[in-house]
């Protein structure tokens, strides 16, 4: 198996604030990221898949197929949005990162076989870089 990684970037506003707590336990909880006015970051989103080589084009994955899918459950819904008002999966849940990333493999989960039918590459995991010092990844979603 060889695994395979390809690198995007994303620019997102947000505010991480629950509805559910008080104003004083989310600035506990998200400090400056509790921002009424929310802040942005510029993503770098790494998909990275796995599989054999194929026989005939000696590659795991087409670069451009994985391209189209990223475009279109990734950089289209969530480029230059405010996730918390544009996106409607963060209406109701707070957008941290972990919770973006989860979004990320989940869509691109959801739509894998179509744009990779058979035997094709798997998808192994999601990696989001927010700033140099905060990394997330994803691998595996659950519920």
């Amino acid at each position: 198996m060889i695994r395979v990684t390809r690198k995007y970037r994303l620019s997102a506003s947000h505010r991480l604030h629950a509805a559910t707590l008080t104003e004083d336990l989310n600035r506990e909880i998200y400090g400056k990221c509790d921002n009424p006015y929310g802040h942005g970051h510029n993503y770098e989103v790494a998909v990275s898949v796995r599989g054999p080589l194929d026989q005939r084009s000696a590659r795991v994955v087409n670069p451009a197929t994985l391209d189209r899918l990223v475009e279109e459950q990734v950089l289209r819904p969530f480029d230059h949005r405010n996730l918390n008002a544009e996106v409607p999966e963060f209406q109701n849940t707070v957008p941290t990162t972990e919770n973006l990333a989860a979004e990320i493999f989940r869509r691109l989960q959801t739509h894998w076989k179509s744009a990779f039918p058979g035997d094709g590459p798997a998808l192994e995991k999601i990696r989001i870089a927010e700033t140099p010092r905060n990394i997330f990844e994803v691998s595996e979603i659950h519920g």
